[in-house]
């Protein structure tokens, strides 16, 4: 029986899941930024947050719980040092999911999941535009009560 069991097992038996979600996890710590299945986004959400998490607070019992996980030293490195300094003052939240469409092979929904504090496009803010002044003034509505007040 699966009770209680929620999370996506993506096909896979539990051993590679967790290799192709450590795998995920470097390659979104070093690139900032990578193309996947919507699934395997969402997969990779839950799994990577905890170690963004952890790695807000510098210290050696930190960097071997998210080496353990992730078992690659250069992007320990990258998410202790880069990453970590981008995403101390953000309470949760350090990744975005965006949806491109469907791959042509299979069909299959692919998104781009990428760290929040990276996309440069996304955080210079649009400069905003001034707002038009829509004049809602009571000329237009004056005659009609008029008609309305003729008609009776």
């Amino acid at each position: 029986m699966r009770h209680n069991k929620k999370f996506n097992h993506l096909g896979r038996k539990a051993a590679h899941r967790g290799a192709m979600l450590s795998n995920m996890a470097c390659s979104l710590i070093l690139h900032k930024r990578i193309t996947t299945t919507v699934a395997k986004a969402k997969a990779l959400r839950i799994y990577v947050e905890p170690i963004l998490t952890r790695a807000k607070e510098d210290s050696t019992a930190n960097r071997r719980l998210v080496f353990a996980e992730l078992k690659q030293k250069e992007a320990v490195k990258e998410l202790f040092g880069v990453v970590a300094e981008k995403i101390a003052n953000r309470p949760g939240g350090y990744t975005r999911i965006l949806k491109t469409g469907f791959r042509l092979g299979d069909a299959a929904k692919m998104c781009i999941i990428e760290l929040v504090d990276f996309n440069e496009n996304m955080l210079k803010a649009a400069p905003k535009a001034a707002k038009k002044a829509t004049r809602r003034s009571s000329k237009k509505a004056a005659p009609a009560k008029e008609e309305a007040a003729a008609a009776e």
